[in-house]
């Protein structure tokens, strides 16, 4: 990617009315990273073992060999926290999305039927939470076909949607493309809205996310349950009041390792109850959003 290739407009002051179901002021997407067991370890080939977004982040650095607090950290998410997130979802009956790492989900046959079961979208995640902008060409390609034939097995489901750890390469984008059977990617964060990129003259659908509105604040300084409340909160009624005139999306972010911890897990129930009490939001899955958009505002014509 090159300067000329960025956009800083966007839609501007006039962005389009997305014409959300049911004329819902906000569509509201929830997002569950299914990680652990995917990130970079020794075992799998790594020098060090992955200590982002856990407790134990930047504090072991002097441990030769492998981080067994670290590893233990991430196995909280998917032995104890996911069936936390699960469940206070499913009690609401909330749809949402789960960005999964295929190998990760490799490791947990019974996270993956519960996933089949939930009704939840799977977007692919990668087929390991590793650096992409690292990998070669055909690395990258390699891990995305990976990643497809991977959950087709695991979740029973080809993944429609895409999005890469930290950020893309300059080639995941065109190479999703070269790859077909894609919707949509969520490789960007400049945007409250879908919108339409052109690659190699193809129409490719951008469905925006987020690391704002994210439990990874947890890693980045926020340390309470009532501290992350309240920025969700803040975030979710700016974006519902401007709704009454410009509807927009909201995505939240979330970590099994992290949010699923009881004290973090009730920010999260306060904030599920919360929005629940607003008939005119739209909680949904991803590719709902991502077939809304491509049949409301259909790609452009060259």
């Amino acid at each position: 990617m090159n300067d000329s290739e960025r956009d800083y407009v966007g839609y501007g002051r006039n962005p389009p009315d997305p014409k959300w179901p049911g004329g819902a002021r906000l569509a509201l997407n929830f997002v569950l990273n299914y990680e652990e067991g995917s990130e970079p370890s020794i075992q799998d080939g790594e020098s060090s073992t992955e200590t982002w977004f856990t407790e134990s982040s930047g504090l072991n650095t002097g441990v030769q060999g492998r981080d067994l607090a670290a590893e233990s950290l991430f196995e909280y998410g998917s032995r104890v926290g996911f069936w936390r997130v699960m469940r206070l979802f499913q009690e609401r009956s909330m749809m949402a999305t789960v960005f999964g790492c295929a190998l990760a989900l490799e490791r947990n046959a019974d996270a993956c039927a519960a996933i089949r079961q939930s009704g939840f979208d799977v977007c692919s995640h990668g087929w390991r939470w590793i650096k992409h902008y690292q990998l070669s060409e055909q690395e990258e390609r390699e891990h995305i076909r990976r990643a497809i034939d991977s959950l087709e097995r695991t979740i029973g489901t080809r993944p429609q949607g895409w999005y890469c750890r930290y950020s893309p390469s300059i080639n995941t984008r065109r190479l999703l493309v070269e790859e077909g059977g894609f919707l949509y990617d969520s490789d960007y964060y400049g945007d409250e809205l879908p919108f339409w990129s052109q690659v190699c003259g193809k129409p490719h659908l951008v469905v925006p996310y987020s690391l704002t509105n994210n439990d990874g604040q947890f890693a980045a300084g926020v340390s309470t349950g009532q501290q992350w409340f309240s920025f969700l909160k803040d975030a979710f009624d700016m974006l519902y009041k401007e709704g009454r005139a410009q509807p927009k999306m909201m995505s939240v972010g979330l970590h099994l390792r992290l949010v699923g911890h009881p004290a973090r897990a009730a920010a999260l129930e306060r904030f599920l109850d919360y929005v629940s009490t607003f008939p005119d939001v739209w909680i949904t899955r991803r590719i709902d959003v991502a077939k809304h958009w491509m049949s409301v505002h259909p790609a452009p014509h060259n």
